[in-house]
C-alpha cells in the first residue's frame, strides 16, 4: 500500500465511550493532522482509551472516527490497513516465534518492506531474537518489537502509547531521531501519549 500525496488527518467527532463503571468521553471532538501530536492528560483521563478507539481496538457508543475519508465503523478493514496501534503490551500469541509474529504483520499491511523492518529490528538489537518464542521476550523487548513495526509499516495513522517507557537511553535517542524525520512527519499522522516531553518536533499538544 503506497501512501498517497495528500496529508493524513484523523477526525474524531461527537465521541461517546463508557466503561461499565463510568463514562470516559461524552461528545468528544478532535482533529489530528500530519506530524506528531502529543496527547496529554492526568492518569485516568482516557489517553490510552482514545488511542485504542482510534486504532479500532475499542468501539465507541456513539460518534465517528475517520482517517481522511475512511470511516472506522463503515470501512473497518480499509481503516485498519492504514493504522497501527503500538501499546507495548505483550501480544497474546505465545505459540508464535518472533519471526512468525512479524510475518503476520507484514502480511496484514500491503506494501510493507521487509528490509526496512529488518533495519528497525537491527537498530533495536532484536535480530538475535527472531527464532525465539514471542513469550520469551522481556517487556522491554516487546516494546522495541512493536516500535520497530510502528516505524516500518506503511501506515498513515500511527498511535503510540508511552513510547519511551522501558527503553534504554540508546533506544530512546534512536526513536526520537526516527520520529523527527521530516519525510515521516509529512506523510503520517502520529498521536502519542507520554509522561515525558517527547523532544521531537510537535504539530500539536492536545489536553484531554
Amino acid at each position: 500500500m503506497e501512501l498517497n500525496a495528500c496529508t493524513p488527518t484523523l477526525h474524531i467527532e461527537h465521541l461517546d465511550f463508557h466503561f461499565p463503571t463510568h463514562s470516559v468521553f461524552q461528545g468528544f471532538k478532535q482533529q489530528f493532522g500530519p506530524g506528531v501530536s502529543w496527547l496529554r492528560g492526568a492518569n485516568g483521563a482516557g489517553k490510552t482509551t482514545l488511542l485504542k478507539l482510534a486504532g479500532g481496538a475499542l468501539l465507541p457508543a456513539r460518534g465517528a472516527i475517520r482517517l481522511d475519508d475512511i470511516d472506522s465503523a463503515h470501512q473497518p478493514l480499509a481503516y485498519r490497513a492504514r493504522t497501527f496501534y503500538c501499546g507495548g503490551d505483550a501480544p497474546a500469541l505465545p505459540w508464535l516465534q518472533v519471526r512468525e509474529f512479524l510475518d503476520l504483520h507484514l502480511a496484514l499491511y500491503p506494501g510493507s518492506d521487509e528490509a526496512l523492518l529488518n533495519d528497525e529490528l537491527s537498530a533495536f538489537a532484536l535480530l538475535p531474537t527472531l527464532q525465539q518464542s514471542i513469550n520469551a521476550l522481556s517487556l522491554g523487548q516487546h516494546k522495541k518489537l512493536q516500535l520497530a513495526l510502528a516505524l516500518a509499516l506503511p501506515v498513515r495513522l500511527l498511535l503510540i502509547d508511552e513510547p519511551f517507557n522501558g527503553l534504554d537511553a540508546a533506544a530512546m535517542a534512536y526513536l526520537r531521531l526516527r520520529l523527527s524525520d521530516p519525510a515521516r512527519l509529512a506523510r503520517q499522522c502520529i498521536v502519542l501519549t507520554s509522561h515525558l516531553a517527547p523532544d521531537v518536533p510537535l504539530a500539536a499538544t492536545v489536553e484531554i
